[in-house]
């Protein structure tokens, strides 16, 4: 018998990185998981990755069409949730300067926009006893140059987990946050050239209290943990960064 038997999920951005790993631990638990994606080739690779047992869909974070889409796949695939897992999410390095409205409006769009209405649209799925993990980052509570459009977009997901906490808590709905520090995944390469974000990797590894970069799955530990674990825990953060945002 696994862990996850019979439980149910939904995972946005689980095509690779984090949420590609997180689908891998449910379902190796026994869960039936639905990832989302909006990148084919990361379509096509987290199908062959996770086989049959798993559903991959296409869908964008940003687009609410996208969003009511998702949620009726859901409930079709489903009926119920015991986990969602809001994961999608981009990043943007540019000095504070130089950031355009346009990039501005992209990364609020699917870090914030895309979270808060899939949290809207899937909560009604979610059965008591279940709950809903949101994607934060370590930007949210220390000041890092270069993402400052980044953080506040991650610093609204951690004060929306606060405000569903209380709200879907007559639900029998928790709602916490996983809150990554620097996390090896692809995320880095595709937002900076790979020379810089090589360098980035070993600033990360240097400046760590625990001199290393963390690996998805160990992101992946702490969202079961809040998932299914900590049945009296709602509203919190959960640092996963070796320390970085505490030492």
């Amino acid at each position: 018998m696994g862990t996850y038997d019979g439980k149910r999920a939904v995972i946005t951005g689980g095509t690779s990185g984090i949420g590609l790993a997180t689908a891998k631990l449910l379902l190796d638990g026994g869960a039936r998981v639905l990832v989302t994606g909006r990148t084919q080739a990361l379509l096509d690779s987290a199908r062959a990755e996770l086989g049959d047992r798993a559903i991959v869909l296409a869908s964008d974070a940003a687009s609410l069409a996208d969003v009511d889409a998702l949620a009726e796949r859901a409930k079709v695939e489903f009926g119920a949730l015991d986990l969602v897992f809001l994961n999608a999410g981009v990043a943007g390095f540019a000095p504070f300067e130089s950031v355009t409205e346009s990039a501005y409006d992209q990364l609020f769009a699917t870090n914030v926009r895309g979270a808060y209405f899939a949290a809207q649209r899937l909560a009604p799925l979610v059965a008591r006893g279940g709950a809903i993990v949101v994607t934060t980052s370590i930007a949210n509570v220390k000041g890092i140059p270069m993402v400052s459009a980044y953080s506040a977009s991650k610093a609204a997901l951690r004060s929306l987990v606060r405000s569903l906490a209380a709200e879907l808590a007559p639900s029998g709905v928790r709602v916490n946050a996983v809150s990554p520090g620097p996390i090896d995944t692809p995320i880095l390469g595709k937002s900076i050239p790979a020379e810089a974000a090589e360098a980035a990797r070993r600033e990360f590894q240097e400046s760590n209290p625990m001199k290393r970069m963390g690996r998805s799955e160990e992101v992946a530990q702490a969202v079961a943990f809040l998932a299914f674990e900590a049945t009296y825990t709602t509203g919190a953060e959960l640092p996963v960064d070796g320390g970085a945002s505490q030492l």
